[in-house]
């Protein structure tokens, strides 16, 4: 029976394993996206086009429309270089035998159309008499250049040439310069008056700084990639520059000097894009300065907003210094209770100056009410408790003045009841002295919400008194013993009668079998002789008075019981 449960818990474990190891995994890493190979890189120009989203105000957006501006001329520049690099490259290179085929019959049907325009211009210069000619030449020319163009989609769907797909890329560039979204004007930055503005904006600055340096070494790098393929290709043309050739090597020397021609183009081209390259590092250049000196404001705005915290805490600890100075002369219980009330005031202001510093003061009204709210029930739960505690105090089963109550262990007789505190004077041990101390205690109502209290008055203030007698071992002691319970039945009986009454009373609204309420004895021998202990029941304001007079009846019993033994 264990294995299957050991089998399921390896299981559960690997489980857990796995998805713990695949969140921390996956988590942050950005979707994997495939590039497709692109015949001009276009780097440059994705880069300007990120970073002027950054750009939020009037000047850095003026080199942002400058970096855009450069990094499209360079774009221009590779595609015109690539394309007359095309028209001069062998048009075979690279070409499969259908795409050959394809090209050759583009070329056919280019012939047969541009027969077909001179035909056509041809008739409609005579007239009338040739319509129906011209009407059969149109229609001959349409199907001639629907042919062409179905031959033009075939070739380009089976890859054509460079120098076709060239030119769809610099068409799709081209569109995209259109309907790229203008730079418009800038939204007004955010204030930063609080210290979380301020460390938030720093910390944007200075990622874009970043991204603005890696944006220029990438100008930069391509300024040098371009340099190093300008000066290859110009020691390669100084190598084959035409010598004297003879009369009858003409043509040679014609073709020769096209591709000299071609390459002194490129060279010239690749002049220009070095330059708007490095136009192009100078303005992030300038753009990453002007960021500086917003990062550099920032941060002075940030240590302002640090230096005023560390001036209220400094304040803080004078103004509690000062506050106990003032209270040096006082009582020391007295010093003891304004030093921490100056402590706590102290605290309480400097904390609240340091999180407007922070955060800054609360806009809506719905904030503010909550924070309110939650502030006065965190400072004033015991009074609330308290307050609803004496609403429940002045109930059917609470409390009134003059009651016997304990509350928290502490015994006594309720001489205030207010609105927040309940205060007894206390009394000591019932079941021994019961007098007073002389000491007043208070109590927050809230003990009567979240404790409990036990009130020995709810019904004629009844309670269990004790007293002793100890017996001689001369004579009947059982005699005796009967006879005292007899004397303190009959002082008590009265009393007897009416607590179980009342008691019946409660009880009976509560559907419980009531008390008896007679007087009971209980013998306990000593060493001296025999303790008679008699418990009876009274009035808690009659306690002591009821307790003389049965001493005053038993010492009278005695008495007449010691004469007759004596006679």
């Amino acid at each position: 029976m264990k294995q299957p449960k050991n089998l399921l818990a390896a299981g559960l474990t690997l489980v857990l394993i796995a998805c713990v190891a695949g969140y921390f995994g996956t988590r942050g890493s950005p979707p994997v996206r495939k590039e497709l190979p692109s015949l001009i890189d276009r780097r440059i120009l994705k880069t300007a086009r990120q970073l002027t989203a950054l750009a939020d105000t009037n000047d850095e957006q003026d080199q942002a429309r400058e970096a855009l501006r450069l990094a499209n001329s360079e774009l221009d520049l590779a595609f015109a270089g690539a394309l007359r690099q095309a028209e001069t490259a062998d048009a075979n290179a690279g070409v499969t035998a259908s795409q050959q085929q394809l090209a050759a019959r583009i070329a056919t049907l280019q012939a047969k159309v541009a027969s077909g325009q001179s035909r056509v211009a041809e008739l409609t210069k005579q007239g009338p008499t040739a319509a129906t000619q011209l009407d059969l030449a149109k229609a001959q020319l349409e199907l001639d250049q629907d042919d062409l163009g179905d031959a033009q989609q075939d070739l380009a769907r089976a890859g054509g040439n460079l120098h076709s797909r060239l030119e769809t890329a610099l068409q799709q560039h081209e569109a995209a310069k259109q309907a790229a979204v203008p730079i418009t004007r800038p939204a007004p930055l955010p204030p930063a008056g609080t210290l979380k503005d301020q460390v938030q904006q720093w910390s944007a600055l200075r990622g874009k700084h970043a991204a603005l340096l890696a944006a220029q070494e990438q100008a930069s790098s391509r300024a040098a990639s371009l340099e190093r393929a300008h000066n290859q290709l110009e020691s390669q043309a100084d190598a084959s520059a035409p010598a004297a050739q003879a009369p009858n090597d003409t043509s040679a020397a014609l073709a020769r000097m096209r591709r000299l021609s071609g390459q002194k183009k490129t060279l010239s081209e690749l002049d220009r894009r070095i330059q708007v390259c490095q136009q192009l590092a100078a303005a992030y250049q300038n753009w990453s300065a002007l960021v500086d000196l917003r990062q550099l404001a920032m941060l002075h705005l940030l240590l302002r907003s640090l230096a005023a915290i560390f001036a209220i805490v400094l304040a803080l600890v004078l103004a509690h210094r000062f506050a106990v100075h003032l209270i040096r002369g006082q009582d020391r219980r007295q010093r003891h209770l304004l030093e921490v009330a100056s402590a706590i005031a102290c605290q309480f202001v400097a904390a609240i100056a340091i999180l407007l510093i922070v955060f800054g003061a609360p806009t809506q009204l719905s904030t503010i009410l909550g924070l309110a709210t939650a502030g006065l029930t965190v400072v004033f739960k015991d009074f609330i408790v308290g307050f609803i505690g004496w609403f429940v105090l002045m109930g059917r089963n609470g409390v009134r003045i003059g009651d016997w109550v304990e509350i928290n262990g502490v015994g006594g007789e309720v001489i205030e009841i207010g609105v927040f505190k309940t205060i007894l004077l206390e009394m000591g041990n019932w079941t021994s002295t019961g007098h007073p101390t002389g000491r007043r205690v208070s109590f927050s109502n809230s003990y009567a919400i979240e404790g409990h209290y036990f009130n020995f008055s709810t019904v004629g203030q009844w309670l269990w008194d004790e007293l002793r007698v100890t017996l001689p071992p001369a004579g009947n002691p059982y005699q005796a013993a009967e006879q005292i319970r007899q004397t303190v039945e009959r002082e008590t009986s009265a009393a007897s009668v009416e607590a179980e009454q009342d008691w019946e009373r409660v009880t009976r609204q509560y559907g419980v079998s009531s008390f008896s309420a007679k007087p009971a004895i209980d013998l306990r021998p000593n060493v001296q002789g025999l303790d008679v202990v008699v418990r009876y029941i009274t009035r808690a304001p009659m306690r002591y008075e009821v307790k003389s007079k049965l001493f005053q009846a038993i010492v009278a019993l005695l008495h007449g019981g010691a004469e007759t033994q004596a006679s």
